[in-house]
C-alpha cells in the first residue's frame, strides 16, 4: 500500500505508467543433491519408467499384455479383457486412486507428486540430461548468462535434441497403449505411420518436452488443482516437510570451529542449499508452502550441510505440527498417524478394493443383450403356435472358445416353451461377439392374452471337446406376447 501511494505521488499529471499484470517468470536452477530421499526418487523414476516403457512390449497369448484396442471397443489387461460393459471398472479405478491419493496426503502429504507424478518423474529425467550436457547449477548460469558462441549453440543442441528424442520415444510408447506397439514401430520404420497416430505421437512428445523441459515447475504452480486443494486433506498430524525453527533459530554463517550457543546461533548456517536445490525455488525456511511438492531435495542437502558442520542431521525433516509444538520423538509421531480420518480413508479403500477384485474374480466370462424383433411383436405360425422373435447378442469374453445352450423359461400358463436357433449349441470363438436370432413358441391353449415375463438362460455346455472348470450360465429376462384371440 505505500509503495502505491508513493508511486502515486511521484506520478506526473497525464503521465502512465505501464504495470505487467503477471510476475515474469525467474528460472530456477536446481542444484544437484544426493541423499537418502534422493535414492528414493532415482528408484521411483527407474520403477515408473520400466514399467511405463516395458509393459507395450510384452506379449501376452500371442498378442500385446497391455492393449487398450479402442477400435475394437476392448481393453486386453494381461489376462484380463474388459469390454465397454465393463466401464464400471474404470469407475472404480478411479475411485480407488483418489481414496490412495486422500489417505497418503493425510498421511504424508504430497508423497504422489514428490516421487510419481509425471511431471515429476519426467522432469528429474530432462534435469539429469541437462545436468549430463550443460554441467551443475554454477556452469548453467554461467551458461545462460554468458554470451553466444559456439560452444553455447553446441551444448543447447544437444540437450535439447535429447530432450526431443526421449519426449518422441514417450510419445511413441503412449500411443503403443492404443496400437500393437510392434505394428506402430514398423510403420514408423518404413514411413507408413497414419494420419491419427501420427499426430498423437507428435502431440503427446510435445507435452513432454514442452511441460518437462521448458514449463517444468509452472505445470506444479499454476496448472495442477492437487497444489490448490492439498490443505483441504492435511491437519496438524500430517507428516510435512518442516524446517526447525526452535532448533535452526537465529541463523547465521559461521566457521566449523565455532560453538553456535556460545555466539548466540542455531544450527541453521544460512547457506541457502535448501532454496538451490529446491525444484520450484521456495525457501522451506518460511513454513510450508502450496509451491512444496514434498520431493525432500532440502532435507538432503541440509543434511550434508549439518554433517559436514558436525550438527545433528534433521534440521529439515519430515514431522507434524504438533511434533514441533510439543517435543515429540518419531515414535510419538508416528502413534498419532493412525487418527480417525486415516482409518476411514483406510477401510473405505480396503472395502472398495476388495470389492473390486471380488467382482473382477467372480464375474461370468459371457454377457447377454435380448432384442426383441421390431417387426412384429407376435405371429401364429403352423399348428396355430404364437411365436416372438428375439435377437441374443452373446459376448464371450476369454480368451478361448466356448459353446453354448439356449433355454426359456415362463410363467405357469406359457408352459412347455419351445426355442428353435439357427443351431444348437452355439460355438463363439474368444473374444468375440455373436447376434443370434432365437424364436420362441408357445402353445396357444392355456396361454391368456398379454404381455408375459419370460428369462431367456444362455449356459456353456460342457464336453469333451471343450472342457469348462465349471458350468456357468447367465439369465436376461425378457417379456413374451400373446395377441388377443389367444386364450
Amino acid at each position: 500500500m505505500n509503495d502505491a501511494l508513493k508511486s502515486s505521488e511521484l506520478r506526473k499529471p497525464g503521465e502512465f505508467i505501464e504495470e505487467a499484470l503477471y510476475e515474469v517468470r525467474e528460472k530456477i536452477y536446481p542444484r544437484a543433491v544426493g541423499g537418502w530421499f534422493a535414492g528414493w526418487r532415482v528408484a521411483m523414476v527407474l520403477a515408473t519408467q520400466i514399467v511405463f516403457y516395458g509393459t507395450p512390449w510384452l506379449p501376452w497369448n500371442g498378442r500385446q499384455a497391455v492393449l487398450f484396442d479402442l477400435a475394437a471397443r476392448k481393453f486386453h489387461i494381461f489376462g484380463l479383457v474388459l469390454w465397454p460393459q465393463d466401464f464400471i471398472y474404470l469407475t472404480l479405478l478411479l475411485v480407488i486412486s483418489a481414496l490412495a491419493l486422500f489417505l497418503f496426503t493425510a498421511v504424508a502429504g504430497r508423497l504422489w507428486c514428490g516421487y510419481a507424478c509425471p511431471q515429476t518423474v519426467y522432469t528429474e529425467i530432462f534435469m539429469w540430461i541437462e545436468r549430463k550436457v550443460e554441467g551443475d547449477r554454477q556452469h548453467r548460469i554461467k551458461l545462460d548468462s554468458g554470451p553466444f558462441s559456439f560452444r553455447k549453440l553446441r551444448l543447447k543442441t544437444a540437450k535439447h535434441g535429447l530432450w526431443i528424442a526421449l519426449a518422441l520415444w514417450t510419445g511413441f510408447t503412449f500411443v503403443g497403449y492404443f496400437t500393437p506397439i510392434r505394428e506402430l514401430a514398423g510403420e514408423v520404420a518404413t514411413l507408413a505411420l497414419g494420419p491419427w497416430e501420427s499426430f498423437w505421437v507428435l502431440f503427446y512428445g510435445f507435452a513432454t518436452y514442452g511441460n518437462a523441459g521448458w514449463m517444468r515447475e509452472q505445470v506444479c504452480l499454476h496448472m495442477c488443482p492437487y497444489a490448490r486443494f492439498q490443505s483441504a486433506m492435511f491437519d496438524t498430524d500430517t507428516m510435512i516437510i518442516t524446517y526447525d525453527k526452535a532448533r535452526g533459530e537465529p541463523r547465521g554463517a559461521r566457521a566449523r570451529s565455532t560453538d553456535p550457543k556460545a555466539a548466540g546461533l542455531g544450527d541453521c548456517v544460512d547457506c541457502g542449499i535448501c532454496v538451490q536445490v529446491c525444484p520450484t525455488g521456495i525457501d522451506i525456511r518460511k513454513g510450508l508452502q502450496y509451491e512444496c511438492i514434498g520431493c525432500a531435495a532440502c532435507i538432503d542437502g541440509c543434511d550434508r550441510v549439518m554433517n559436514k558442520m558436525g550438527y545433528r542431521p534433521g534440521l529439515i525433516r519430515y514431522s507434524t505440527e504438533n511434533a514441533l509444538r510439543h517435543g515429540w520423538d518419531f515414535r510419538q509421531m508416528v502413534k498419532r498417524a493412525l487418527r480417525p480420518r486415516v482409518l476411514v480413508y483406510a477401510a473405505i479403500l480396503a472395502a472398495v478394493a476388495l470389492g473390486a477384485a471380488a467382482s473382477l474374480a467372480l464375474r461370468t466370462p459371457i454377457k447377454v443383450d435380448v432384442i426383441r424383433d421390431r417387426a412384429g411383436l407376435a405371429r401364429e405360425v403352423e399348428g396355430g403356435k404364437i411365436e416372438n422373435v428375439y435377437r441374443l447378442q452373446i459376448m464371450n469374453t476369454e480368451e478361448r472358445s466356448h459353446r453354448f445352450v439356449i433355454k426359456v423359461t415362463g410363467p405357469d400358463d406359457l408352459e412347455h416353451l419351445e426355442v428353435l436357433t439357427e443351431t444348437q449349441p452355439l460355438e463363439i470363438g474368444p473374444v468375440s461377439s455373436r447376434a443370434v436370432p432365437v424364436r420362441v413358441r408357445a402353445e396357444p391353449e392355456h396361454a391368456r392374452k398379454g404381455s408375459k415375463p419370460i428369462t431367456f438362460i444362455v449356459e456353456a455346455s460342457d464336453d469333451e471337446k471343450h472342457p469348462l472348470p465349471e458350468v456357468f450360465s447367465v439369465r436376461e429376462k425378457s417379456s413374451f406376447f400373446v395377441p388377443g384371440e389367444s386364450r
